[in-house]
């Protein structure tokens, strides 16, 4: 049986990305990779939907990305405003504390994501040099709705906008250089169907005005360092993933191909199938309408049923990978990840897994609804 990763990340790997590492290593200090990186930042301008300003990819998690944006951005005592929604909010506040900044922090209600009168109501109350939140809450199956207005909002009050879209960038719409955000952070596992390992920032002009005025608080992480390599050797400061590298352009190209925003076309169409059969199921989603994200799926688990259940038999039984909750919703939600390789098919199998699996541990409901109302979404966008 084949294994289907539908966790919400990393994903299944396009197979020219899987392909592109198993070529024969090169010197990253010569003329190929050389070549191979100009390609590779070209390529992610694409995938950020920039034309002037900088992407700059590192061999490191999301989370390296994050840390790169707080080490060459915050000084000790410097103000950001994390709004907290989710696990991947609370660690942006923990990474800002790491390195002396002081993080001004407002509970968003449950099931929501933040919003522009939230941030603008945070700002009139605290001067702070940055806000920076989570377009794409993984942990809760939540999605900023209003990243464009906040980014506004921010920069009225004299704060630069940055942004994690690990979970979320090419799945959903986000232009960074028509919203202005000023740093953006994603990786190479989620929606670009590429293997973990690589992540990226872009920068702004602003924020490169920032950046060059302090000195970095990271070695490893120095945003001029890594500019300043590309521009004098077409190289990495340190040495590179080479192999992941080769991988993440093939994915690159390979998005470039199908074009961005019918990626994003696909994700959401997906997504709505996804919910569209989850409810018809009799199963209850974690996010509010208004939220919901298209890249994760995070359910409700029902009294009477556990969530390492329906997990463990969808894998023993199915072959789908799905995940559990995490921190305080550990147990009470499951998560299925909706990000990469995820079409038609993709979709209807893991319902159908999921359905069988509700069935064998008698949850009460018609079996081959929630087909049927993933495939009637299919019908309504794709005629099929």
């Amino acid at each position: 049986m084949d294994k289907l990763l539908m966790i919400p990340g990393p994903t299944n790997v396009h197979q020219r990305a899987l392909e592109a590492m198993y070529r024969p290593l090169t010197d990253h200090r010569g003329p190929e990779f050389e070549s191979l990186y100009a390609e590779l930042l070209e390529n992610l301008k694409y995938f950020f939907q920039t034309k002037k300003w900088d992407v700059i990819p590192f061999t490191a998690s999301g989370t390296g990305a994050l840390e790169c944006i707080v080490s060459n951005t915050i000084a000790p005592r410097d103000k950001v405003l994390v709004p907290l929604y989710g696990n991947f909010t609370n660690r942006i506040k923990e990474i800002v504390e790491v390195y002396g900044g002081e993080a001004i922090t407002f509970k968003v209600p449950e099931r929501e994501a933040v919003t522009a009168e939230q941030v603008e109501s945070a700002l009139r109350r605290e001067k702070v040099k940055m806000v920076f939140l989570v377009f794409n809450e993984t942990s809760t199956g939540v999605k900023v709705v209003d990243l464009k207005e906040i980014a506004k909002v921010a920069h009225e009050h004299g704060a630069l906008i940055a942004v994690d879209a690990v979970s979320g960038l090419g799945g959903d719409d986000l232009p960074v250089e028509e919203w202005n955000i000023d740093l953006c952070a994603s990786a190479s596992q989620k929606c670009l169907a590429a293997p973990p390992g690589v992540s990226m920032v872009s920068v702004s002009d602003r924020a490169w005005e920032v950046i060059n005025s302090m000195k970095a608080r990271s070695h490893y992480f120095d945003l001029k360092l890594y500019k300043r390599f590309f521009v004098e050797r077409r190289q990495t400061p340190f040495t590179p993933a080479v192999s992941i590298f080769y991988a993440v352009n093939e994915a690159l190209k390979a998005l470039k191909e199908e074009g961005l925003e019918n990626r994003i076309r696909r994700h959401k169409i997906c997504s709505e199938a996804f919910y569209a059969a989850i409810e018809a199921v009799g199963l209850k989603c974690y996010a509010k309408p208004k939220f919901r994200s298209n890249t994760t799926i995070a359910v409700e688990v029902p009294s009477g049923l556990r969530e390492g259940d329906i997990r463990r038999i969808m894998r023993e039984r199915y072959g789908v990978y799905i995940a559990g909750g995490m921190a305080d919703l550990r147990g009470k939600i499951i998560r299925i990840g909706n990000m990469g390789i995820v079409d038609r098919q993709i979709v209807l199998r893991t319902v159908n897994s999921l359905e069988c699996t509700l069935k064998e541990l008698g949850w009460d409901f018609k079996i081959g609804s929630g087909v049927e109302a993933a495939l009637n979404v299919f019908s309504k966008y794709l005629g099929i």
